[in-house]
């Protein structure tokens, strides 16, 4: 298995109107598509890369507990590591669980492999993701999002039902996969020390620091696959660009202008306000092209887009026309998008940060790591030779951070933490973490928990109070379980529910900027004075009282399946707090409890008026502004709390509710005796 060899040199483009020359007479070899007469699924099997590696790798996976599988993008190794285990008897006496980071891929490669397998998705191949679980008694291939997996191991900490757990996309390093490779890997001690069927671990990833990770699963063997299918030609800017969306315009178009029509272009950027102001500038352009150039198909892909619009990316674009689409990192690994021939990528991501010391969360757009980049370049090269154009230079891409920050050293812990307790974890101060978040970090998490009420100390532990277990049973952020808890004392539950779950999926409004004027009539029949949770209840009253109406959901801008989940989450939630006891009412019309509960729940997060107009994050003293999409935006409340901070140009606070001082004042006297304003009129 010879390891893939360096990265493809690369050309340089200089910046202005032609970024670049594109070599049209460069050879090309094509794979026959799926379901072609000449190849049949099983000859595209033979075909991938990793199927030359097959007994090679099932010897060395018998031999090892654990192992590290090193296979570029393209490799074949996420769908075809799972059918090799289960054809060759490995693991068969249990479940063959995969894990992903996105419910998009757990649920895409189930299918994939389900088709591979020729079998009904649900039977031998399932998979779990929030809310749906499309598995059956006969399932031993199944595919699942960490955060499942995870939520799975709080009921049975030794995994019992699995005899393999393949750790897929490692280098993505979220939350729920760094805290997962801390307990597979104490399952795998235990089920050892206690003489159960042993837990064979394996993780895989495109990229990644491969020494950190065979040290920690107790020095496993690191495996090489051959890299990628297909030639990549990576090119960079000459010199740095000051407008990465005016180049990546530039260089959309230039490819557009050279290109055969049937080469699709892949363009990574930030977020939907970037994606779809440069979809509607270059849907603009193309109609005034000359008739030389083929027509253009833009493909907007972000998380909170409509799940039927999403899968327009997966959709070949009509005869002679080209697709372009414009993406989130949501397309970086995984999810193969067919007939993408170059990707422009913007060298730019959106990514949490978390600052211990000033307590604060923030989104904020910052560099790629070398990681990243070489993972959307893999893009270019999945189906045929493709190029990858990196709006940057190659000094530039020297500098970069190697690997991506894992994002428990850069997110607020509470959660975390939360959960280990939940898990029986005895000691969570010095859990056994890959990569260990900063000792400020775990001690704001827990100072967090302790302003909630979560968590107390005792003889030197930190050990959950009656409070904080009921907290964790909710698979929710500490603030929003606070809050649903607390409910019942504003006879306000119905209302609380209902907000914590339509802010605890994807976004549940869909905003057209082709269609502005309309998305504002239609937002201002439900717009309230006390905020955005009051709005978004507003509007998740009246998609119940239409019955859930799909024609309702369009003529409204709302996303119906996400409302759809809403449902779900309430529903589960619901549940929980039976079990609970909790009494379960609803405020009606009064709506000035709800805010007095959501400001008792989530205090940490309140701003305050100054004197000339800024605002002021109480907690930290930073200052902070109302986002333009807030209904409070022309607003200038005394006191608001809000749900999470972008940073951008400013830091900007999302989701605003109205609150009283009082209120803050009562949710903890001692805290907002020192950050409240002393004069008040």
């Amino acid at each position: 298995m010879p390891h893939d060899p360096d990265p493809p040199p690369a050309k340089r483009f200089k910046p202005g109107s032609v970024l670049f020359r594109l070599d049209k007479n460069k050879p090309r070899m094509l794979l026959p598509t799926k379901g072609s007469a000449t190849s049949p699924i099983d000859v595209q099997r033979k075909r991938l890369p990793i199927y030359q590696a097959k007994p090679q790798l099932l010897n060395q996976l018998r031999q090892h507990h654990s192992a590290i599988l090193i296979g570029e993008t393209g490799s074949g190794k996420t769908t075809q590591i799972p059918q090799y285990l289960y054809e060759s008897g490995i693991g068969r006496q249990g479940v063959i669980a995969v894990t992903q980071p996105r419910r998009v891929a757990a649920v895409s490669l189930a299918a994939r492999v389900a088709e591979e397998k020729r079998t009904p998705l649900g039977k031998l191949v399932g998979y779990t993701v929030r809310f749906e679980d499309v598995t059956s008694f006969e399932t031993k291939l199944k595919f699942l999002t960490d955060g499942m997996l995870l939520r799975e191991a709080i009921g049975d900490p030794l995994l019992l039902r699995y005899t393999v757990v393949v750790l897929d996309e490692a280098h993505e390093r979220t939350v729920h996969t760094d805290v997962l490779f801390g307990v597979v890997k104490a399952a795998q001690h235990k089920r050892r020390e206690l003489n159960k069927i042993p837990l064979k671990v394996i993780v895989m990833s495109a990229t990644m620091d491969v020494d950190l990770f065979s040290e920690y699963f107790d020095k496993s063997p690191v495996l090489y696959l051959e890299g990628r299918q297909h030639p990549l030609q990576v090119y960079y800017t000459k010199q740095p660009q000051a407008d990465y969306l005016q180049a990546a315009l530039v260089s959309v178009f230039q490819i557009h202008q050279e290109a055969p029509p049937s080469h699709d272009i892949l363009v990574f950027m930030t977020g939907q306000e970037e994606i779809e102001s440069l979809a509607r500038t270059c849907r603009d352009i193309s109609k005034h092209l000359p008739d030389s150039c083929c027509l253009m198909v833009v493909v907007p892909l972000y998380a909170s887009l409509p799940p039927a619009q999403q899968l327009r990316v997966f959709r070949p674009a009509p005869t002679g026309c080209r697709k372009v689409i414009l993406s989130t990192n949501i397309a970086e690994t995984s999810v193969t998008i067919s007939g993408i021939k170059y990707v422009v990528d913007t060298g730019m991501v959106k990514a949490k940060r978390f600052s211990p010391d000033s307590g604060l969360e923030v989104l904020a757009v910052q560099r790629v790591s070398k990681a990243q980049a070489w993972q959307r370049a893999g893009r270019a090269g999945r189906e045929d030779s493709g190029s990858c154009y990196r709006l940057y230079t190659e000094q530039e891409f020297n500098q970069l951070a190697p690997m991506t920050v894992p994002e428990i050293q850069r997110c607020n812990v509470a959660a975390v933490m939360l959960q280990l307790m939940a898990l029986g974890i005895p000691d969570v101060m010095h859990f056994d973490f890959m990569s260990k978040p900063s000792p400020e970090a775990v001690r704001s998490a827990v100072e967090h928990l302790e302003l909630l009420g979560a968590v107390e100390w005792k003889d030197g532990q930190v050990l959950l109070t009656a409070l904080g277990k009921k907290m964790a049973s909710l698979p929710l952020e500490p603030r929003y379980a606070k809050t649903i808890l607390l409910s019942p004392n504003y006879s306000c539950a119905d209302e609380i529910l209902s907000i914590v779950s339509l802010l605890s999926v994807d976004a549940v409004l869909f905003n057209p900027p082709a269609r502005r004027e309309e998305v504002l009539a239609a937002r201002k029949k439900f717009s309230s004075s006390e905020g955005d949770h009051i709005t978004l209840l507003n509007i998740y009253r009246s998609f119940k009282k239409a019955g859930g109406s799909k024609e309702w959901c369009r003529e409204n801008f709302v996303n119906s399946r996400n409302m759809g989940l809403v449902k779900e989450v309430q529903a589960q939630l619901r549940d929980i707090c039976l079990k609970l006891n909790l009494k379960l009412e609803s405020c009606g019309a009064d709506t000035g409890n709800v805010r007095r509960c959501l400001a008792h729940g989530m205090f940490v997060n309140a701003a305050e008026l100054q004197l000339d107009g800024s605002y002021l994050a109480l907690h930290t003293h930073q200052p902070v502004a109302i986002h333009p999409s807030s209904v409070l935006f022309q607003a200038k409340p005394a006191y608001v709390i809000f749900n999470q901070l972008l940073h951008t140009s400013r830091c900007y606070m999302r989701d605003l509710c109205l609150v009283d001082a009082d209120w803050l004042l009562d949710a903890a006297p001692d805290y907002f005796s020192r950050k409240l304003r002393p004069t008040k009129s």
